[in-house]
């Protein structure tokens, strides 16, 4: 499949089953801690990047021939709003599909009107908010120079006042940059005008973009937690799914041969990096792969070279 992918068990939806509407980091923000690597394409222009119609196609595919899963997510391998087709999915799911329809998006383009009517049919909005001060913001986050923290958050804000469905606000905390006190009280303070359903909080579990983005410790994300009445989603002791026995062979074949980044490993086994990145912590933590930063990004090794 090009579009779908999955599905993926998630902390927070179950068996999500992806759909991805952008090529492969194409993306408003470069977020330090991100687990696909580097942003290759910052942009905040909205057009067609992928059809609706092989996207829906591909989907109601799937979904008559697997058993439903518990969310059909719309996230994948960059921001998925920038596709302008959005609503136009969300919609034509609707037409053949109960399973409800969870949106994960960095919240950046929620100010403008035509987002906000896009994302109206969905069931579920999982936005981020990672920072409380544009330095932050910028440091955290990286984003499309257009961009502005009193604008995401105005936007984000706007948007909570009239969605029917729930919002659960995610922050991705990063030791050292946005986890001191008075950044987390300007956290909070946005936290109280966008009033979510829920709050989550994450922090850095898989190899990010960047090797200086490090996890903070699990005593402190449980500090934070009754700070900003938030429940945390971190996963410290990986409960993780299994590798069948055919992929792992795959897979670790591959790096036997040679050092791969993220992207490489999803190509060759014809996976989506999502569920790739499942995979590799899976046989990270079993000691048969380990990932190794280099200038360049993160590379997947196997565990006896």
């Amino acid at each position: 499949m090009s579009h779908v992918f999955g599905p993926v068990p998630s902390r927070r939806l179950g068996a999500s089953l992806g759909i991805d509407l952008v090529p492969y980091k194409t993306c408003s923000f470069d977020c330090v801690y991100c687990q696909l690597g580097r942003t290759t394409c910052l942009t905040v222009e909205r057009r067609a990047y992928i059809d609706a119609a092989d996207v829906l196609s591909e989907l109601e595919d799937f979904i008559s021939k697997n058993e439903a899963p518990d969310y059909l997510t719309l996230s994948g391998s960059g921001e998925p709003t920038l596709n302008s087709s959005f609503g136009e999915v969300i919609r034509g799911i609707k037409n053949f599909s109960q399973v409800p329809i969870a949106v994960l998006t960095n919240t950046s383009l929620l100010w403008r009107k035509e987002v906000q009517t896009d994302i109206v049919g969905s069931d579920l909005v999982v936005p981020s908010l990672d920072a409380g001060s544009q330095l932050v913001f910028e440091l955290v986050n990286r984003p499309h120079s257009s961009l502005t923290l009193d604008r995401v958050v105005d936007g984000l804000r706007d948007f909570s006042t009239s969605f029917e469905g729930d919002i659960w606000l995610e922050v991705m905390l990063v030791s050292g940059m946005n986890d001191g006190e008075d950044e987390l009280e300007l956290i909070s303070d946005a936290i109280s005008e966008i009033d979510p359903q829920k709050v989550q909080l994450n922090t850095v579990i898989r190899p990010p973009s960047e090797s200086y983005a490090r996890p903070i410790s699990e005593d402190k994300i449980g500090e934070i937690s009754r700070m900003l009445g938030a429940e945390i989603i971190a996963d410290y002791k990986s409960r993780r799914r299994g590798v069948s026995r055919d992929l792992e062979e795959r897979l670790l074949s591959l790096l036997e041969r040679r050092p791969c980044t993220l992207a490489d490993i999803s190509g060759a086994m014809g996976i989506h990096p999502n569920e790739a990145i499942k995979y590799l912590e899976k046989l990270i933590d079993s000691g048969k792969v380990r990932a190794q930063d280099s200038g360049s990004g993160t590379f997947y090794l196997h565990g006896s070279s």
